[in-house]
């Protein structure tokens, strides 16, 4: 096996091979372990070299695609990443990791609530499922982590010729999302022991495989060949768009910036000014407007998707970017969401535009909560605008104000 060590093209060869024997079925636990034993070492650009290598030569992308769970669970651990570049705080594959690391934190969770169910007494499936029902919920946030793959990652790699692993990668997703969709199907309902213990066999681990196999096809094989791949200005470039898809479950702290982008507003962002039917406002000018705002703003596009959220340093609720993009009854308990859906249907249909709620005492505070339904200038249903304020001072106002007087 030496003369492997040195050899790229050999070890290619071997591991192409290896990969139709699976394929074609045969053996495939024999397989399985020759590339262990073999191929205990594989450079992970050799791995993405002979899948589009099997693509070119003919191999159908709907069979990679199949063989896609074999080969990586094989080599899962093997495939050597030593060759990938480090990454700065705040950097896109830095956040990729991070959020890598978030959706293993609910994995665990996860299977911790599989280990107990099996002495979980009758009373108490009430709320084991509506635990469950948050975790996926929250699981769920990795198609914003997908799209950012999809839309920002792929189109960079296509460019530069490597058209096969994204098209499989992305066929992976899709299998993630419908098992995700399944996962959600199956916990709506009230549901026996015995029934979850089978839809957490069948339905839910199934889900957590898809989303476990894939962080780790990220780590070893999609982002160290992006790194060597992209430049800083592509990154730059994915880094400014990414607050379009918002983040999964993670909120970065650091802004990122490359050394060599001086001007990233010339750059990526012609003209400054957002010119509204009453005016203008430059860029800097709208951030200092809806931070410095008395109340917090939250916008809730057609789709249900949490668009935009002010961030003043006083908001009443706490709001980070993961949110962005996430449904918005995802944002919600479970025992409230029912009355999301409510607000978002009476608004869509017409039947309604305002909702208003308020809290006597929220950490000591009044708050006020108005939803009202954001609509084009031809009725067009646009989304949701949330308002909160706190209004304790407010409501202990009397009489008049007529002279200056500042607050302290």
């Amino acid at each position: 096996m030496s003369e492997l060590i040195n050899n790229s093209e050999k070890r290619k060869e071997l591991l192409k091979h290896l990969i139709l024997q699976l394929h074609n079925g045969e053996a495939p636990e024999q397989v399985k372990s020759r590339l262990i034993s073999l191929l205990h070492s594989v450079p992970y650009n050799e791995v993405v070299e002979v899948e589009q290598e099997l693509i070119a030569e003919g191999l159908p992308e709907e069979d990679i695609l199949r063989l896609c769970d074999i080969h990586t669970a094989v080599l899962d651990g093997s495939i050597d990443t030593s060759t990938a570049k480090g990454v700065p705080d705040g950097h896109p594959v830095d956040t990729f990791i991070k959020e890598n690391r978030e959706l293993e934190k609910r994995i665990d969770l996860t299977y911790g609530m599989f280990d107990v169910l099996k002495n979980l007494k009758d009373s108490d499936i009430g709320d084991y499922t509506m635990g469950l029902r948050s975790l996926f919920n929250q699981l769920s946030d990795v198609d914003k982590h997908y799209l950012r793959k999809e839309y920002l990652l792929f189109p960079f790699l296509e460019k530069a010729g490597i058209t096969g692993p994204p098209k499989v990668m992305w066929g992976k997703h899709d299998e993630t999302r419908e098992l995700l969709k399944a996962a959600h199907e199956a916990l709506k309902s009230e549901l026996t022991k015995e029934e979850l213990e089978t839809v957490c066999s069948l339905v839910l681990q199934p889900a957590i495989d898809a989303i476990e196999g894939m962080i780790m096809k990220e780590e070893q094989i999609l982002l160290p060949m992006c790194l060597d791949t992209l430049t800083d200005e592509n990154w730059y470039q994915i880094h400014k768009e990414t607050t379009i898809y918002g983040f999964c479950l993670y909120d970065p702290s650091v802004e990122w910036k490359p050394e060599l982008v001086k001007q990233e507003e010339a750059i990526f962002m012609p003209g400054n000014a957002i010119k509204l039917s009453s005016g203008s406002f430059d860029m800097k000018e709208l951030e200092a407007l809806f931070v410095t705002l008395p109340v917090d703003i939250t916008f809730v596009d057609k789709d249900d998707k949490v668009k935009f959220f002010s961030h003043s340093p006083n908001r009443v609720f706490e709001r980070n970017r993961s949110i962005i993009g996430r449904d918005v009854r995802m944002c919600h308990p479970p025992h409230s969401v029912h009355i999301v859906e409510q607000i978002i249907e009476d608004f869509k249909t017409g039947k309604e535009n305002k909702a208003a709620f308020w809290i006597s005492n929220f950490k000591g505070r009044f708050v006020h909560i108005d939803y009202t339904a954001l609509r084009g200038q031809d009725g067009e249903y646009l989304g949701v605008i949330e308002i909160t304020q706190d209004i304790t001072d407010l409501r202990k106002l009397e009489g008049d104000q007529r002279l200056l007087s500042y607050s302290k």
